[in-house]
């Protein structure tokens, strides 16, 4: 029998890959299988057969759902944990799903409730990383730490997602497998931030490629919207996304587009909706090719240029107060 663990390349996918392979003894050995955060399409690449145990974090079962059905056909057991948009949830009896779609609700919080809270630093860092901030608090209560414990786990979270946004690998500062191992020895997220190297590196690239962000001109801004345009270039796409949620935090009534040109024409595209009312990001980008996403955090990775107007007359009609 063989366990194979696919996992988002973000924060919240690692954050709850780390919580589980703390827990669960035979998770050393597992087979792991991700990518960048926007490369969804992992679970087919799993070759599992018949008595072989998947688990999924933090990928749409509605963009794999083809490949799932095959495995849960061939005798493979899946334990599918996400929260992004699902469409109808298989019923099988090889199929063990939680799947919930609460706006600001990660991944991380749900494998935590499977795990009763045993590790729930982690679950923490990764909510902070899927900028759910509010909740990420509230999670941290019980472990009473002190102000700057808790600045320092929504650090690691923010730089942990901001790692897993890039066109390809080669974007990326460490590759989300490679980051994984060298997460997978700290039981605690504090020790890994003050002792381990990567974590300097991380903040050193973030702190450089927000800088060039935070020197463009919007589009587009009014007290509801704002859109902005980065360049093709390597520091423009690992930072879109981390941006993106950056402006969402200081401007909580006012809704994002961060639309990043590609080098084969088109847009990279990530939306965030407002944080005061965090729905309508995914209904927006699954009206394109490539569109996909949660209700408060969504994107398009491939945003033709003629599909470029029609993306912001969308962006501008939706996301109005309720």
């Amino acid at each position: 029998m063989t366990r194979y663990d696919v996992f988002n390349g973000d924060a919240d996918g690692l954050c709850a890959l780390q919580q589980l392979h703390l827990s669960e003894p035979d998770a050393e050995d597992a087979v792991l299988i991700t990518g960048t955060k926007r490369d969804i399409a992992l679970v087919q690449q799993v070759p599992a057969v018949a008595g072989d145990r998947v688990t999924v974090l933090d990928v749409s079962l509605d963009k794999n759902r083809g490949p799932l059905l095959a495995l849960l056909e061939r005798g493979v057991s899946v334990r599918y944990v996400d929260h992004h948009y699902p469409g109808e949830i298989p019923s099988h009896p090889n199929l063990k799903a939680q799947i919930d779609t609460t706006a600001d609700r990660g991944t991380s919080l749900l494998v935590d409730e499977l795990l009763a809270g045993r590790q729930r630093a982690w679950a923490v860092v990764g909510t902070f990383g899927d900028n759910f901030d509010r909740s990420a608090r509230r999670a941290a209560e019980p472990l009473g730490l002190a102000p700057e414990e808790l600045d320092l786990l929504r650090e690691l979270g923010i730089l942990l997602n901001y790692n897993g946004y890039g066109a390809t690998l080669a974007d990326l500062h460490v590759p989300p497998a490679t980051l994984f191992a060298r997460l997978r020895p700290y039981a605690d997220p504090l020790a890994f931030a003050r002792c381990d190297e990567t974590f300097a590196m991380l903040r050193a690239g973030y702190a450089d490629d927000m800088a060039r962000a935070r020197a463009l001109t919007p589009e587009h801004r009014s007290a509801t919207h704002l859109s902005m345009l980065l360049p093709a270039a390597a520091w423009a796409r690992r930072v879109g996304g981390v941006y993106a949620n950056a402006l969402a935090q200081q401007a909580p009534k006012r809704a994002h587009a961060l639309l990043t040109r590609r080098e084969q024409g088109g847009f990279l595209v990530s939306v965030r909706a407002p944080l005061a009312h965090p729905q309508g990001a995914d209904a927006l980008c699954r009206q394109f090719e490539t569109g996909g996403g949660r209700q408060a955090a969504a994107g398009i990775n491939q945003l033709s240029e003629r599909d470029y107007p029609r993306f912001i007359d969308a962006f501008l009609a939706a996301f109005r107060e309720p």
